[in-house]
Protein backbone atom coordinates (compact mmCIF):
# COMPACT_ATOMS: atom_id res chain seq x y z
CA UNK A 1 0.00 0.00 0.00
CA UNK A 2 1.35 3.39 -1.02
CA UNK A 3 0.72 6.36 0.80
CA UNK A 4 2.89 8.90 -0.95
CA UNK A 5 0.90 10.49 -3.31
CA UNK A 6 -1.24 11.70 -1.06
CA UNK A 7 -3.12 14.15 -3.91
CA UNK A 8 -5.36 11.47 -5.63
CA UNK A 9 -8.51 11.80 -5.92
CA UNK A 10 -9.25 8.65 -6.57
CA UNK A 11 -10.02 5.72 -3.82
CA UNK A 12 -7.39 2.51 -4.75
CA UNK A 13 -7.77 0.97 -1.55
CA UNK A 14 -9.89 0.30 1.11
CA UNK A 15 -7.31 2.09 3.32
CA UNK A 16 -7.90 5.20 1.41
CA UNK A 17 -11.11 5.62 2.89
CA UNK A 18 -9.76 6.80 5.85
CA UNK A 19 -8.80 10.07 4.44
CA UNK A 20 -12.28 10.57 3.54
CA UNK A 21 -14.15 10.16 6.85
CA UNK A 22 -11.16 12.16 8.55
CA UNK A 23 -11.77 15.05 6.71
CA UNK A 24 -15.71 14.71 7.16
CA UNK A 25 -14.82 14.59 10.78
CA UNK A 26 -12.84 18.10 9.77
CA UNK A 27 -15.67 19.85 8.31
CA UNK A 28 -18.15 18.89 10.96
CA UNK A 29 -15.89 19.78 13.56
CA UNK A 30 -15.98 23.85 12.18
CA UNK A 31 -19.54 24.03 12.35
CA UNK A 32 -20.85 26.26 15.14
CA UNK A 33 -23.55 23.71 15.65
CA UNK A 34 -20.80 20.77 15.84
CA UNK A 35 -21.65 17.74 17.20
CA UNK A 36 -18.27 16.87 18.15
CA UNK A 37 -14.62 18.98 17.70
CA UNK A 38 -11.64 16.37 16.25
CA UNK A 39 -8.60 18.65 16.48
CA UNK A 40 -6.41 16.71 14.54
CA UNK A 41 -8.77 15.06 11.77
CA UNK A 42 -7.82 18.03 8.89
CA UNK A 43 -3.92 17.71 9.48
CA UNK A 44 -4.74 14.33 9.04
CA UNK A 45 -7.12 14.10 6.58
CA UNK A 46 -4.84 16.50 4.51
CA UNK A 47 -5.06 17.13 0.95
CA UNK A 48 -5.44 13.46 0.15
CA UNK A 49 -8.96 14.03 2.15
CA UNK A 50 -9.78 16.86 0.47
CA UNK A 51 -9.55 15.53 -3.52
CA UNK A 52 -11.36 12.29 -2.05
CA UNK A 53 -14.59 14.14 -0.51
CA UNK A 54 -14.51 16.22 -3.75
CA UNK A 55 -14.86 12.99 -6.20
CA UNK A 56 -17.96 11.47 -4.36
CA UNK A 57 -20.87 11.74 -4.61
CA UNK A 58 -24.02 13.27 -1.58
CA UNK A 59 -21.05 14.24 0.08
CA UNK A 60 -23.27 15.81 2.64
CA UNK A 61 -25.16 12.53 2.98
CA UNK A 62 -22.17 11.12 4.01
CA UNK A 63 -21.02 13.45 6.17
CA UNK A 64 -24.07 13.64 8.02
CA UNK A 65 -24.23 9.65 8.83
CA UNK A 66 -20.30 10.34 9.73
CA UNK A 67 -21.33 13.05 12.11
CA UNK A 68 -24.15 11.00 13.84
CA UNK A 69 -21.89 7.32 13.76
CA UNK A 70 -19.02 9.68 15.65
CA UNK A 71 -21.26 10.62 18.24
CA UNK A 72 -22.73 7.37 18.49
CA UNK A 73 -19.60 5.45 18.83
CA UNK A 74 -18.25 8.51 21.45
CA UNK A 75 -21.34 7.58 23.67
CA UNK A 76 -21.10 3.71 24.00
CA UNK A 77 -17.26 3.87 24.65
CA UNK A 78 -17.66 6.63 27.53
CA UNK A 79 -20.52 4.45 29.13
CA UNK A 80 -18.49 0.81 28.49
CA UNK A 81 -15.71 2.51 29.90
CA UNK A 82 -18.07 3.97 32.76
CA UNK A 83 -19.39 -0.12 33.38
CA UNK A 84 -15.75 -1.57 33.83
CA UNK A 85 -14.58 -2.15 30.37
CA UNK A 86 -10.88 -1.79 31.02
CA UNK A 87 -9.56 -2.33 27.03
CA UNK A 88 -10.89 -0.81 23.83
CA UNK A 89 -9.49 -2.87 20.80
CA UNK A 90 -9.96 -0.83 17.85
CA UNK A 91 -9.39 -3.13 14.48
CA UNK A 92 -9.36 -0.98 11.24
CA UNK A 93 -8.54 2.13 13.38
CA UNK A 94 -8.11 3.91 10.43
CA UNK A 95 -7.19 7.86 11.22
CA UNK A 96 -9.53 7.78 14.22
CA UNK A 97 -8.02 10.18 16.86
CA UNK A 98 -10.81 9.37 19.98
CA UNK A 99 -7.47 8.60 22.47
CA UNK A 100 -6.39 12.10 21.74
CA UNK A 101 -9.88 14.15 21.51
CA UNK A 102 -11.87 12.12 24.27
CA UNK A 103 -10.16 13.47 27.47
CA UNK A 104 -13.01 12.32 29.75
CA UNK A 105 -12.21 8.37 29.73
CA UNK A 106 -10.02 6.68 32.59
CA UNK A 107 -6.58 7.49 32.02
CA UNK A 108 -5.82 4.06 33.16
CA UNK A 109 -8.46 2.40 29.98
CA UNK A 110 -6.09 0.52 27.71
CA UNK A 111 -6.59 1.44 23.91
CA UNK A 112 -5.36 -0.77 21.50
CA UNK A 113 -5.46 0.32 17.73
CA UNK A 114 -4.75 -2.29 14.78
CA UNK A 115 -4.30 -1.29 11.40
CA UNK A 116 -2.07 -1.79 8.22
CA UNK A 117 1.11 -0.49 8.40
CA UNK A 118 1.28 2.65 6.17
CA UNK A 119 -1.58 3.69 8.36
CA UNK A 120 -0.31 3.44 11.73
CA UNK A 121 3.00 4.58 10.65
CA UNK A 122 1.24 7.88 8.80
CA UNK A 123 -0.97 8.80 11.98
CA UNK A 124 2.30 8.15 14.39
CA UNK A 125 4.39 10.58 12.82
CA UNK A 126 1.63 13.01 12.43
CA UNK A 127 0.54 12.79 16.04
CA UNK A 128 4.22 11.55 17.31
CA UNK A 129 3.87 15.55 19.71
CA UNK A 130 0.33 15.03 20.77
CA UNK A 131 -0.17 13.37 24.12
CA UNK A 132 -3.61 10.65 24.26
CA UNK A 133 -5.81 10.51 27.45
CA UNK A 134 -5.71 6.91 27.38
CA UNK A 135 -2.78 4.42 27.51
CA UNK A 136 -2.79 4.18 24.02
CA UNK A 137 -0.93 1.41 22.16
CA UNK A 138 -0.98 0.53 17.81
CA UNK A 139 -0.03 -2.09 16.24
CA UNK A 140 0.84 -2.85 12.74
CA UNK A 141 -1.12 -5.74 10.97
CA UNK A 142 -2.80 -6.57 8.26
CA UNK A 143 -6.11 -7.97 9.88
CA UNK A 144 -6.94 -10.09 6.70
CA UNK A 145 -4.33 -12.81 7.98
CA UNK A 146 -6.39 -14.60 9.51
CA UNK A 147 -3.46 -16.62 11.71
CA UNK A 148 -1.87 -13.25 12.46
CA UNK A 149 -5.29 -12.12 13.79
CA UNK A 150 -5.84 -14.86 15.64
CA UNK A 151 -2.76 -14.57 17.32
CA UNK A 152 -3.20 -10.64 18.26
CA UNK A 153 -6.40 -11.36 20.22
CA UNK A 154 -5.11 -13.89 22.16
CA UNK A 155 -2.37 -11.38 22.90
CA UNK A 156 -4.36 -8.63 24.06
CA UNK A 157 -7.02 -11.00 25.58
CA UNK A 158 -3.91 -12.55 27.74
CA UNK A 159 -3.68 -8.77 29.29
CA UNK A 160 -6.99 -7.35 29.07
CA UNK A 161 -9.82 -7.63 31.54
CA UNK A 162 -13.18 -6.70 30.03
CA UNK A 163 -12.87 -5.85 26.04
CA UNK A 164 -15.16 -3.55 23.68
CA UNK A 165 -14.10 -4.28 20.33
CA UNK A 166 -14.76 -1.46 17.79
CA UNK A 167 -14.99 -1.72 13.99
CA UNK A 168 -15.74 1.30 12.19
CA UNK A 169 -15.96 1.69 8.89
CA UNK A 170 -14.70 -2.01 8.40
CA UNK A 171 -17.51 -4.72 8.25
CA UNK A 172 -19.40 -2.95 5.23
CA UNK A 173 -15.83 -3.82 2.81
CA UNK A 174 -15.94 -7.53 4.01
CA UNK A 175 -17.48 -9.97 1.97
CA UNK A 176 -19.83 -12.55 3.96
CA UNK A 177 -17.07 -15.21 4.20
CA UNK A 178 -14.64 -12.95 5.99
CA UNK A 179 -17.04 -11.53 8.24
CA UNK A 180 -18.15 -14.84 9.16
CA UNK A 181 -14.36 -15.85 10.17
CA UNK A 182 -13.79 -12.58 12.04
CA UNK A 183 -17.58 -12.86 14.08
CA UNK A 184 -16.00 -17.04 14.84
CA UNK A 185 -12.30 -15.15 16.17
CA UNK A 186 -13.95 -12.56 18.39
CA UNK A 187 -16.58 -14.83 19.66
CA UNK A 188 -13.79 -17.62 20.65
CA UNK A 189 -11.95 -14.97 22.85
CA UNK A 190 -13.72 -15.07 26.22
CA UNK A 191 -13.03 -11.34 27.97
CA UNK A 192 -14.21 -9.41 24.66
CA UNK A 193 -17.78 -8.93 25.99
CA UNK A 194 -18.85 -6.27 23.35
CA UNK A 195 -18.41 -5.79 19.52
CA UNK A 196 -19.02 -2.69 17.90
CA UNK A 197 -20.20 -2.26 14.29
CA UNK A 198 -22.53 -1.32 11.71
CA UNK A 199 -26.17 -2.01 10.80
CA UNK A 200 -26.96 -2.13 7.53
CA UNK A 201 -30.75 -3.45 6.39
CA UNK A 202 -31.47 -5.71 2.92
CA UNK A 203 -33.18 -2.22 1.62
CA UNK A 204 -30.40 0.29 2.25
CA UNK A 205 -28.08 -2.09 1.05
CA UNK A 206 -30.25 -2.60 -2.45
CA UNK A 207 -29.96 0.94 -2.27
CA UNK A 208 -26.32 1.50 -2.45
CA UNK A 209 -25.72 -1.68 -5.08
CA UNK A 210 -27.30 1.14 -7.58
CA UNK A 211 -25.62 4.03 -6.07
CA UNK A 212 -22.83 6.53 -7.68
CA UNK A 213 -21.17 6.22 -4.41
CA UNK A 214 -20.58 2.63 -4.72
CA UNK A 215 -19.10 3.06 -8.14
CA UNK A 216 -16.62 5.80 -6.89
CA UNK A 217 -15.86 3.08 -4.79
CA UNK A 218 -14.76 0.17 -7.52
CA UNK A 219 -11.71 -0.42 -5.97
CA UNK A 220 -12.73 -0.86 -2.34
CA UNK A 221 -16.63 -1.86 -2.64
CA UNK A 222 -19.00 -2.65 0.32
CA UNK A 223 -19.24 -6.13 -0.10
CA UNK A 224 -21.43 -7.47 3.41
CA UNK A 225 -24.62 -8.79 2.48
CA UNK A 226 -26.33 -11.73 4.16
CA UNK A 227 -29.69 -12.46 3.37
CA UNK A 228 -30.49 -11.23 7.04
CA UNK A 229 -28.43 -9.16 9.38
CA UNK A 230 -29.10 -9.80 12.47
CA UNK A 231 -29.53 -14.11 12.13
CA UNK A 232 -26.15 -14.18 10.61
CA UNK A 233 -24.35 -12.83 13.93
CA UNK A 234 -27.11 -14.92 16.00
CA UNK A 235 -25.66 -17.87 14.46
CA UNK A 236 -22.37 -17.06 15.77
CA UNK A 237 -23.54 -16.44 19.12
CA UNK A 238 -24.02 -12.86 19.11
CA UNK A 239 -26.83 -10.97 20.32
CA UNK A 240 -27.77 -7.07 20.13
CA UNK A 241 -27.32 -5.29 23.53
CA UNK A 242 -28.24 -1.83 22.03
CA UNK A 243 -28.97 -0.55 18.48
CA UNK A 244 -28.78 3.24 17.95
CA UNK A 245 -30.33 3.61 14.51
CA UNK A 246 -29.32 6.80 12.38
CA UNK A 247 -32.69 8.85 12.11
CA UNK A 248 -32.84 8.26 16.01
CA UNK A 249 -30.00 9.33 16.49
CA UNK A 250 -30.66 12.71 14.27
CA UNK A 251 -33.77 13.88 16.03
CA UNK A 252 -31.70 13.16 19.62
CA UNK A 253 -28.88 15.84 18.22
CA UNK A 254 -31.49 17.84 16.95
CA UNK A 255 -29.62 17.47 13.14
CA UNK A 256 -32.03 15.96 10.19
CA UNK A 257 -30.83 14.77 6.73
CA UNK A 258 -29.85 17.87 4.53
CA UNK A 259 -32.02 17.11 1.90
CA UNK A 260 -32.71 20.02 -0.99
CA UNK A 261 -36.68 21.12 -0.24
CA UNK A 262 -37.88 19.29 -3.28
CA UNK A 263 -36.73 15.91 -1.67
CA UNK A 264 -38.14 16.44 1.73
CA UNK A 265 -41.23 17.63 0.04
CA UNK A 266 -41.57 14.29 -1.59
CA UNK A 267 -40.97 12.34 1.25
CA UNK A 268 -43.07 14.35 3.19
CA UNK A 269 -46.32 13.09 1.45
CA UNK A 270 -44.71 9.79 0.95
CA UNK A 271 -44.78 9.05 4.66
CA UNK A 272 -48.64 10.34 4.73
CA UNK A 273 -49.23 6.91 2.64
CA UNK A 274 -46.92 4.95 4.75
CA UNK A 275 -47.98 2.28 7.25
CA UNK A 276 -46.87 2.10 10.58
CA UNK A 277 -44.45 -0.80 9.79
CA UNK A 278 -43.17 0.89 6.90
CA UNK A 279 -42.32 3.93 8.38
CA UNK A 280 -40.05 1.96 10.85
CA UNK A 281 -38.63 -0.35 8.67
CA UNK A 282 -37.28 3.44 6.96
CA UNK A 283 -36.39 4.66 10.43
CA UNK A 284 -34.30 1.66 10.94
CA UNK A 285 -32.56 1.62 7.46
CA UNK A 286 -29.38 1.73 9.15
CA UNK A 287 -27.08 2.54 11.98
CA UNK A 288 -24.63 1.11 14.44
CA UNK A 289 -25.41 -2.30 16.43
CA UNK A 290 -23.52 -3.17 20.04
CA UNK A 291 -23.34 -7.29 20.16
CA UNK A 292 -22.82 -8.76 23.45
CA UNK A 293 -22.25 -12.37 23.66
CA UNK A 294 -25.69 -14.84 23.51
CA UNK A 295 -25.16 -15.77 27.06
CA UNK A 296 -24.32 -12.19 28.59
CA UNK A 297 -27.67 -10.29 29.81
CA UNK A 298 -29.02 -8.00 27.13
CA UNK A 299 -29.33 -4.92 29.12
CA UNK A 300 -28.44 -1.61 28.45
CA UNK A 301 -25.60 0.50 29.65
Amino acid sequence: MDLHDLSEQEVKHVSDTAFWIAYLRAEESKRTDALFHDAFAGKLAGQRGKQITKNMPSSKITAWVISLRTCIIDDLITRAAAEGVDTILNLGAGLDTRPYRMKDLPPSLKWIEVDYPAIIDYKAKLLKDQKPYVNLEQISLDLSIVDERQALLKTVAEKSGKIFVLTEGVVPYLSNEEVDLLANDLQSIENISYWLLEYSSSGERKYMDRSKLQQKLRNAPFKFAPNNWFDFFEKHGWRIKEMRYYFDEAKKQRRPMPLPLIAKTFIFFKALRMSDEEKRKWRELNGFALLTKGDMETKQF
